[in-house]
């Protein structure tokens, strides 16, 4: 290939990779790195498989979602208002919205601990400063500017995969331990899988992916929902398709290299209970050195600027679509007061959570059992509305792959639901 091509084919990719770039990189916020570093430092390498069964589930679903709000030029929670129940789809979008809350206030507390880690000083102030910090920005800032900051922002992710190399890790045993799992038969291990699952196909990632697609359809000229415009629907699912798939595999390669991080330095140790991602920072110092405690440390706080807006715009977005108000950070606040007003509340109680004698851990807990409740049913309606010629128009229901693997990404959130509250009972 001449360096011409190759010039042209990055350049192409360039612009192909946004929301789903963004959402993927979303994912591994915070709270996820701290999933990831607790199965890593309890089980080895011995989840490390289950990243690979996700990977296909997410990346239908999440195209999926972004495909409607292409199609239909809406977020997801209009499209479910509008052909829904509200006795159904309100309190679905309720129990979105703590979760993300709760979510939003366990991220921006290890962000305040990460920065204390490395600066030192009060963890509490540094918390408040990086979640209002992050609300002027998303208020004052218009999304065609912000949207290329965010995606900027998903580089900071490549602090775990640099990380990774600093530790010796013995890759033929990760390997083994992906292609022939070591599954352990017991409720912790169970609990383990199913903390993994919710964490990487969670309902957020759903509405936020969904509304920047929106959001790019109102700023890009150019670019129309399908129903309007069926002749863009190869091109739009090409790009799609791409960007969500990028997005995806660059997620789950992250949470892979925490997860062997954390296996090959803190349970090789013999240190096997974690309970935030700046205590698996912390634990890092003394055992692999100090380049790798602060890599994992600024990849915290980077993670946590890009996770913000995504947990606290998502609910906005849900908010506002399902209750049939004006929402978008296309709008200036004063054409959008209500979306705005969402987006406020949402980040002043996550800062106020850290402000509560509430154990964080137990709040992610609790963020993660109603993120597993809720994500399967909200996923079959997303389902539904891909498959409904109502909503989609002919031309642009789902088929083939997506919709295999879609349908199979809900029952597998079910079951993993199910299988939690089973295990949780014992």
């Amino acid at each position: 290939m001449t360096s011409r091509h190759a010039t042209g084919l990055l350049k192409r990719l360039r612009q192909q990779l946004s929301a789903g770039l963004v959402t993927g990189a979303a994912d591994d916020d915070p709270s996820g790195i701290a999933t990831y570093s607790q199965v890593g430092a309890q089980f080895g390498y011995a989840t490390v498989w289950s990243l690979a069964l996700a990977l296909p589930l997410m990346v239908a679903i999440q195209g999926i979602s972004a495909f409607i709000a292409r199609v239909t030029g809406r977020g997801l929670g209009s499209v479910m208002r509008e052909h829904y129940p509200h006795a159904i789809v309100l309190p679905l979008i309720g129990m979105v919205a703590i979760a993300n809350i709760i979510n939003l206030g366990a991220d921006i507390a290890a962000m305040g601990d990460a920065l204390r880690l490395v600066v030192g000083g009060p963890a509490p102030v540094y918390a408040a400063l990086f979640g209002l910090g992050s609300l002027v920005l998303q208020m004052v800032v218009p999304f065609s500017r912000y949207a290329p900051f965010l995606k900027i922002m998903t580089l900071s992710l490549f602090a775990y995969v640099i990380t990774v190399f600093v530790v010796q890790v013995p890759w033929l045993q990760v390997f083994r331990s992906v292609v022939l799992p070591a599954i352990h038969w017991n409720a912790a291990y169970t609990v383990a899988i199913v903390a993994i699952l919710g964490t990487t196909i969670s309902p957020y990632l759903f509405f936020w992916q969904a509304a920047q697609e929106v959001e790019e359809i109102r700023s890009i000229e150019a670019r129309k929902a399908l129903k309007r415009a069926p002749h863009q629907r190869t091109q739009a699912i090409e790009r799609i398709g791409v960007d969500t798939t990028v997005g995806m595999i660059f997620s789950n390669i992250v949470a892979a290299f925490i997860i062997i991080t954390t296996a090959a330095v803190l349970h090789a140790h013999g240190k096997t209970h974690i309970a935030s991602s700046a205590q698996a920072a912390e634990a890092l110092r003394p055992l692999a050195g100090p380049f790798a405690f602060a890599l994992f440390a600024f990849g915290i706080i980077g993670t946590g600027l890009l996770a913000l807006p995504v947990l606290a715009g998502s609910t906005a977005y849900a908010v506002c679509g399902a209750l049939g108000k004006t929402y978008g950070l296309g709008h200036e606040p004063r054409y959008a007061k209500f979306f705005y007003g969402v987006l406020i509340l949402a980040t002043i109680a996550a800062v106020l959570i850290n402000l509560l004698p509430v154990d964080p851990m137990k709040a992610l807990f609790w963020s993660a059992v109603i993120n597993g409740v809720i994500a399967a049913p909200v996923m079959a309606m997303i389902m539904l509305m891909g498959t409904n010629e109502h909503i989609m128009g002919p031309a642009c229901m789902l088929g083939g792959w997506m919709k295999t693997f879609g349908w199979l990404a809900t029952v597998v959130m079910a079951a993993a639901a199910v299988a939690m509250f089973v295990t949780w009972g014992h």
